[in-house]
């Protein structure tokens, strides 16, 4: 058989393989269309139940040998941001552009409670009565969270952590903190206004504390409010003067979003910074 109807034969072949493949995991009409899988988590750290939305690559069923990294999502209930988050991750590993990966959501409870640290500030109190309970909350993602889905799933050592407002106030927290944690911080418009703003404050000393960082951390924001960008831009400096050099770090300015619109634009940036062609990222 010539060479060139060898070359045709099989590439039929492959679409074919590929179509059937396609329609054995065609859904019948009308049936649910599940995007993840729902668990719960019994914290003694939080003294309550936690659910988590777990989004499972297209090959974890497949590769049983295969280990993935894992993508942890703040704000991650499915009314939140997990369906805007998943969504993208599958986008760019349907084209190659990124690395399958686990997707963990988070679902809040309280979500102003366990973001916040214990503040001494009164006008932080009465906005958020509930707040300070960030120490018990990276107590539970260390001690329980992290532990049970590395037991629950074939996770690779690689974590990475994705937080916006409130949420990106605890991602720097956590960085400074529980550094150890997460190799990946997305930190997308933090509120570091939080009491007196003494998280921004520690920020400089960490970084010089640590010449040997190795992290990789990408912050953005939109047009906030004036206080917030300001501070953001403190933040930005920090990182430019202080982080080592085995720290890799980006800031992202989007003025044409919003506080509200700033996630999706945010997340495709810290894709392309953490998974470009020059730094594969993990």
């Amino acid at each position: 058989m010539p060479t060139q109807r060898i070359h045709q034969f099989v590439m039929m072949f492959v679409l074919l393989q590929i179509m059937a493949g396609c329609a054995s995991r065609r859904l019948p009409v009308g049936s649910p269309f599940a995007f993840g899988v729902v668990n719960e988590i019994e914290s003694a750290r939080l003294g309550e139940k936690r659910i988590l939305n777990v989004y499972l690559p297209p090959s974890y069923e497949e590769t049983l040998l295969k280990r993935y990294p894992v993508i942890y999502l703040l704000d991650g209930a499915a009314h939140e941001d997990y369906h805007h988050v998943t969504g993208l991750v599958q986008f760019l590993v349907m084209y190659e552009l990124m690395p399958e990966s686990i997707v963990v959501g988070i679902a809040n409870i309280d979500r102003y409670r366990d973001f916040t640290s214990p503040s001494d500030v009164s006008k932080d109190l009465s906005r958020i009565p509930t707040s300070g309970g960030s120490p018990r909350f990276r107590a539970f993602i260390e001690e329980e969270l992290q532990p049970y889905i590395d037991a629950t799933y074939r996770t690779n050592s690689k974590k990475m952590l994705i937080g916006q407002s409130l949420g990106g106030l605890l991602a720097t927290e956590i960085l400074v903190e529980n550094k150890d944690l997460f190799d990946v911080y997305i930190i997308i418009s933090p509120s570091l206004w939080w009491n007196d703003q003494r998280l921004l404050k520690r920020l400089p000393s960490f970084l010089k504390q640590h010449p040997r960082l190795r992290k990789q951390v990408f912050v953005s924001a939109g047009t906030e409010a004036p206080e917030m960008n300001d501070l953001i831009d403190k933040m930005v400096l920090a990182f430019k003067e202080h982080a080592p050099k085995s720290t890799r770090f980006q800031f992202v300015l989007l003025a044409d979003e919003t506080h509200a619109t700033v996630l999706h634009r945010s997340l495709y940036r810290a894709f392309e910074f953490l998974y470009g062609e020059t730094h594969p990222g993990l």
